[in-house]
This record gives C-alpha cells, structure tokens and sequence, in this order.
C-alpha cells in the first residue's frame, strides 16, 4: 500500500487537465504510441467535439521513482459548475489533487471552488502553473496569486506545460513525495466505495471502486449495503486504457467488479461494497446527495417511446449520478419525465446523450427552477412546474431560490457585469480585489433569472475573461405570477412560466413575437396570446394560408365576389373548430434564447 497514490485532477475550464492527463500517461508508457491521440481520456464523441471533459475518467499508471515501482491511480475531472457533483465524487475516491492553473489567465471561480471542495475533503494539494510556454503566460503574477490563495511556498509551485511536456517529470515526483498513501487495513473486513458506473450491453453494469479496508478476491460473494443484494464478483480489476482482470485486490486500490447487474436501481453511486460472509460494520459515508438547480420536461416525440425512454434514462443516470427524473403528464405533450440538471450546459448534453447514444427523439419543456408555495392555511408545498402552481386565490406568498454567485474578471469589464446582474435582479454583496487588474464581484440572485441565459450573456460581455461560480443560499419571499402562452385559446403548458411581476409584460410580448415567427402557417388565422390569469397582456395573430377564391371573377357585380368570399370564411371558421396547431421543437427552446 506505501506504494500507491491516488489523485485527482481539478481545474476552472480549459486550463489545460486532459492535455496534462495525456502528458503523464505518455511519460509513464501508459498508453502505446499507437494508441496516442489528443484528450486520450475523453472516450465520448461529443467530450471531443466540443473540447470539454463530462465525465471524470480514472486510470492507472506506473511509475518508477528511485528504484522503486509506484502505482498512480490519476482521476481526470470536469471544470464546468455544471458537473461539479462528478468533481465531488473523484475528490472522495483521492488522498490529492493536482490544482492546474493557466499561467495566461490564472485562478478563475471555478479554480476556488474545486479547491474549497479538496480542502473540505483534506487532500493533499499539489499547484501546477500549466501552459508556460505561451507568449502571453505570466507565470510570476500567477504565482503570486496560488501563494495568497493557498498560502504555500513558491518553490511548492510546478512550472509545466502539458503541450511540450516540459515539468512532467516534476508533477511525477511531486505526487510520489508529497500525495500520501492511502489509509487501510488490508485483513480488515472488506470496505469499497462506488463512485461511478457504466452499463454495458453485454456483461451488465460495471461498478468502479475504490477499496478502502480489506481484500476482494475474484468469485467472492460480495454485498451492496445500500441495496441490500448480494452478488458473485465474476470479474474484478484495474483501470488502464481497457479494463485488466485481477484474481485479488486489497486496500488502497481503484478498479472495477462485474458482477451480471442487470437493472440500474441496484447499483448507487457512494454505496458501499462487503463480504456476505465477514461483513463491515458501518457503510462508508458516500457523497451529498445531489441538488438539482434546473427542472425540465422531456417527453418523448412518439408517446409509445414512453417506456424505451423510461430505459434510456435509468442506464444513463448510471453514468451520469447529478441527473435526477421522475414521472409526469402534460396536456400537450403526453407522458414524459421531470428532470432535475445542474445547468443547462448539464441539460443540453443530457439531451444529446439521449439522442446519441439510446436513439431518443424527444422534446424539453422550458426549463425553471423549484419554488416554495406557502398557502393560507400556512401549508408549504415544494413546485417544480408552473401547472402545478395551485389557484391563485388560495396563495398566501411564494418563495423563491436565491444563490450566492461570485464572478471574477477582469476590472474592464466590471460595469457591463454590474448592469447585467443588476438587470437580473442582483443584489452586490460585495466586490474585493484578488491581485492587480482582478476583481471578485460577490452578488445574490434569483437562481431563476439566471437559469436562462445569464452564462452565456456573461461569457459574450467579458469577452470570455470572467468566471462563474455559485451556491444555494436560501429562498426569499417574491412577487411571482404565472405567465401562460394560448394558442387559439387553448393554453400550452409546456410553454408556461413562472416569472416576476416586473418582467412579465415584456417576457410576454417577446414570446409572442416569436412564436409567431416559429409556428407554421394553417388554414384558419392563429392567435398567439400571452395571460396572466384571465387578462391578456400581449397578442400576435399568425395569418391564414389563403386561396385566392375570387381570381375567376372578372369583372360582373360585386355580390358575386362576396358570395365566393362568405363561403371561404364559413370554411376557414369550420376548419378552426377542429383544426389543431402543431408547436414544434424549436419553440419550446426559441424561449431560452429570446434576446
């Protein structure tokens, strides 16, 4: 066990993690050079499509450091807030962390946070300084700032670059000195932590590991605490580039058991694994359960795919533990689920695993986050979805969810920032100076005003220089009324919103306008109106498709036009009746990008 180090690799986005990941795997022959391509630990199509890890990945490398041979356990994790409960769920299965920082743009909000959350976790903190080998990095600025913040040595810092490979064997040896070994007793009974797990069509799920007292031996009868079922471990070992079988693993170590799980309710992430014959006493405390921010519908486009989506879902939350859903109906859309994300970058790529990887057409709904409804009678009830508002009349107040967001940038931007936030109905808590030209901007928001399109507009002000992070604070009294969308008097839930008294008239006006530019035209005239409650605030009518029913007249009295024109109208009205309006899919998202 002196021999093995666990660690984990934490950073804001694109500071670099899986080009440095790359490097080490590299330096330590880990990977064949056939094998060797960019981002090496990103294995989904859409990771290198946009350039970001989604997934925490864990791999095992060999290290040989003064004559003696290491094994390194190395877990690359995301940078995005979004999937910051994957960035917990490494933390936990580590003894460090190797905190990555660009020397061009140095500590960023994300930076902190998944540093607070090592702390948190008492892990041995390594700072790297990566990307020194660009023109604009300013290593000795950026040192400054890791001392002030972590209040280390200047010589603890390592200089790198994961482009050039220049400092990994630094990085190495830092890890082997410094990161300790993990804490275990190998004749304990058996003791391992699941963090994460991935179904495989062929062998069942794949439960990772980590052991943390005790042995496991191939063929074992092992139990899940959490569970309660019992299971053969047909196969166990480690983490490479493929997985490699092992006959005994002990304390210390991180793998994988296969065990011919068959449904995806059996396998929790942070659940503990033990022997049926010599079980542990206690569980292992797993992670916090997970917080949804974001709430939306997704309802599949054929409703006989209610049950393949059902399916789809439950292997996907295997994979990825944030995402969170449970049963609903719509009047429009059918049956479908309500999900809960962690932001909407976490939503979109839900929605493109579906659709990628289980073959899944479906429609979201509007997102919006969970409000507090207190009635007269002093009831509470928890709303995800504005239908599920109760009556108006029996409202005594409702509460909404206020974060605690803190934005770094640099001091150029602070004014257009400032009136963004403000235009949110931000309050500044306060504003410090981290070093030179920085500036950390702390405000609490409502979490529904920025669920929207707050990051993108964020990102676009600052020119990409400012950073967000955020946590829940508490829930605040508002002013807050349901907004409904009627189409030909018939009111879409699924376009529905809870929004605050002051937005609404403008919100209602904008979605009506385009909605009027997204509907398809009809035969009969459609009007697109906005309500609250019984009073129309904004109105656009779509136009019929009309044929020109008078062209064969030419000429005669005009009563022989009218004739023609009655009869059209008396059509057009039928047609009204029974005629339906189809709301297609770009709708539902034209309303998270309206400006």
């Amino acid at each position: 066990m002196n021999h093995i180090r666990n660690f984990c690799i934490i950073a804001h986005i694109d500071h670099g993690k899986s080009t440095l990941a790359d490097r080490l795997l590299e330096y330590t022959n880990t990977i064949a050079t056939k094998d060797l391509q960019n981002q090496v630990l990103d294995d989904m199509d859409l990771e290198r499509e946009r350039g970001i890890t989604i997934k925490s990945h864990a791999i095992q490398m060999e290290y040989v450091h003064e004559g003696e041979k290491y094994i390194l356990n190395l877990i690359d994790t995301p940078g995005h807030v979004d999937f910051s409960y994957e960035v917990s769920r490494s933390i936990a299965a580590c003894e460090g962390a190797l905190l990555i920082v660009d020397a061009s743009q140095g500590i960023q909000a994300q930076t902190i946070s998944n540093l607070y959350m090592a702390i948190e976790n008492d892990l041995e903190i390594i700072p790297v300084i990566n990307k020194v080998d660009l023109d604009s990095a300013m290593p000795e600025e950026v040192e400054d700032q890791i001392i002030e913040l972590l209040g280390c040595k200047r010589e603890d810092i390592i200089r790198a670059s994961g482009k050039t490979g220049f400092g990994i064997e630094d990085i190495l040896k830092a890890i082997v000195d410094r990161i300790p070994a993990p804490k275990g007793d190998v004749n304990a009974p058996l003791q391992c932590l699941i963090f994460d797990s991935v179904f495989n069509p062929f062998r069942g799920i794949i439960a990772y590991f980590k052991i943390c007292n005790g042995t496991i031996r191939k063929g074992d009868m092992v139990k899940f605490v959490a569970t309660g079922k019992e299971y053969d471990a047909d196969e166990i070992g480690i983490l490479k580039l493929d997985m490699v079988p092992r006959e005994t693993m002990s304390a210390g170590d991180v793998g994988y058991i296969i065990s011919g799980i068959k449904t995806s309710k059996e396998v929790k992430v942070g659940d503990t694994i033990t022997h049926v014959s010599r079980p542990c006493d206690a569980a292992i405390d797993g992670f916090e359960e997970v917080k949804p921010m974001v709430f939306a519908g997704v309802y599949p486009i054929d409703t006989e795919d209610f049950e393949n989506l059902r399916a789809s879902l439950e292997k996907l939350q295997l994979n990825d533990a944030s995402l969170t859903f449970q049963p609903e109906s719509s009047a429009a859309l059918g049956f479908g689920f309500r999900c809960g994300f962690l932001g909407l970058l976490h939503m979109e790529i839900v929605q493109e695993r579906l659709d990628r990887e289980f073959d899944m057409d479906v429609i979201t709904t509007v997102p919006n986050v969970s409000y507090m409804v207190y009635d007269k009678k002093g009831n509470k009830t928890e709303v995800h979805n504005p239908s599920g508002l109760p009556d108006i009349t029996l409202i005594d107040h409702i509460e909404e969810p206020y974060i605690r967001a803190s934005v770094i940038t640099a001091t150029d931007y602070i004014g257009p920032i400032m009136s963004l936030c403000l235009g949110k109905r931000g309050e500044l808590i306060k504003q410090e100076y981290i070093s030179g030209n920085r500036v950390e901007l702390i405000y609490d928001m409502p979490l529904g005003e920025i669920v929207i399109d707050f990051y993108d507009k964020l990102k676009s002000i600052s020119k990409g220089y400012a950073s967000f992070d955020y946590h829940i604070h508490d829930f605040r009294e508002s002013k807050l009324i349901k907004l409904d969308i009627l189409l030909n008097g018939e009111s879409v839930d699924a376009l529905s919103t809870l929004t605050h008294v002051d937005n609404a008239v403008t919100f209602g006006r904008r979605m009506c306008e385009k909605l009027k530019e997204l509907i398809p035209r009809q035969q009969f005239d459609i009007a697109i109106q906005a309500a609250i409650g019984a009073k129309i605030i904004a109105r656009e009518t779509i136009k019929a498709v009309r044929k020109d029913v008078t062209a064969k007249c030419y000429g005669g009295d005009i009563s022989r036009k009218r004739k023609l024109l009655e009869k059209q109208k008396k059509g057009k009205k039928r047609m009204k009746q029974i005629g339906t309006v189809e709301v297609p899919q770009k709708a539902f998202l034209a309303v998270l990008k309206l400006d």
